[in-house]
């Protein structure tokens, strides 16, 4: 299935921090065919280093989508029966508004002139993205990592709109360690002397700093045992060590590869101002506790853990399931046993994708 991307625009968004940003575009794909009732869409959130492009094979590169083992005919998310919408998120470098962006009152990039956003903007967004399809209400809203907090998002901003969640490897809000390894890939880019406070885009972008950014990130989505399973101290091309700062071990070589690899698809600024909103959500801010931020819910839940997810723990997880029941929400929980950590949403689907095809069957046939 090729996949063309598309993009809106739209006059003006109106941001948490109090200032107004337009006009702002949003590049989107979609796939399968939206029905006359429109009561069949289903919007798809990407993690953070994520972009519209989750499923199908791009016009634009040829490479398949980030999620293309989930979404498809006769998959998780079946386009046979679904339309399925995914947006790139604001504040990024894929064709949605965001520092890389021309500012039309300078006609330059915004670079740090960019406002700092949120998860609540990014969704903001999306909801006028919908809005323009004529679409009242989702039957899901679903994502993993940064798209399960977009989905819970939804579901507490919008209840009226969203007939059902499913969080994946998510969190209501970023605990302590996990702003930490945000904070350390962020002064690894602001520290690259080519940062130049992030107006670089006539110059040599921060390459080395977003490069160990990436290699901290990936670090965290691995776990250790598949860490060890895929590596081990095997060495790189050799037999022994090199007595030298080069090279030894074939985990070095993987994660200079995946650093370098990175820096030719993302701006070091959507780096710095995506982590910023990830780590500014929270689910339960101006409510007090998060069974009464979760109150006006009116979303069926389905969510989903991993047994070996150290970034974005199972019991992060049970925390939103334990505020949800205490509100008598109909929710459903599985903690999934995988062995590749936080990345176990993209790869170790097979499950997964039963839970997800089941539970979206029921929701529509309940919301018929």
């Amino acid at each position: 299935m090729i996949v063309e991307a598309n993009t809106a625009r739209f006059d003006s968004l109106a941001l948490d921090n109090g200032t107004t940003l337009g006009p702002v575009d949003v590049a989107y794909e979609t796939y399968g065919e939206l029905n006359a009732a429109k009561t069949n869409a289903i919007v798809v959130l990407h993690a953070f280093s994520g972009d519209a492009h989750a499923a199908g094979i791009s016009a634009e590169t040829g490479k398949p989508g980030w999620w293309d083992n989930m979404i498809g005919p006769g998959k998780a998310f079946d386009t046979n029966q679904y339309f399925v919408i995914c947006s790139n998120v604001l504040g990024g470098c894929r064709g949605t508004t965001g520092p890389s962006s021309l500012n039309p009152a300078t006609g330059c990039p915004y670079a740090m002139s960019f406002p700092v956003i949120t998860i609540g903007d990014m969704v903001r967004l999306q909801k006028m993205l919908i809005d323009s399809f004529g679409i009242r209400r989702l039957l899901s809203v679903s994502g993993g990592s940064m798209g399960g907090m977009q989905a819970l998002e939804w579901a507490a901003a919008y209840p009226e709109s969203v007939v059902s969640a499913i969080p994946i490897a998510a969190t209501t809000r970023h605990s302590a360690q996990q702003i930490a390894f945000n904070e350390v890939g962020r002064q690894a880019i602001m520290a690259d002397p080519d940062f130049h406070e992030g107006s670089y885009y006539d110059k040599q972008p921060p390459a080395r700093g977003l490069a160990v950014a990436r290699m901290v990130g990936h670090i965290t989505y691995m776990s250790d045992d598949s860490m060890r399973e895929k590596f081990g101290r095997r060495l790189r091309g050799k037999e022994n060590f090199s007595f030298g700062f080069d090279v030894d071990f074939e985990v070095e070589s993987y994660l200079r590869y995946r650093g370098s690899q990175f820096v030719y698809r993302f701006d070091a600024n959507s780096y710095l101002y995506i982590t910023k909103a990830m780590d500014y959500f929270d689910l339960t801010n101006g409510h007090g506790t998060l069974a009464a931020a979760l109150e006006k819910t009116q979303a069926r839940f389905l969510v989903i853990s991993f047994s070996s997810d150290w970034l974005y723990p199972s019991y992060q997880s049970q925390e939103l399931v334990r505020a949800l029941r205490s509100r008598n929400r109909d929710v459903a929980y599985v903690e999934l046993q995988s062995n590749y950590g936080h990345d176990s949403f993209l790869v170790d689907v097979a499950e997964q994708t039963d839970l997800v095809r089941g539970f979206l069957a029921s929701t529509f046939e309940k919301a018929q």
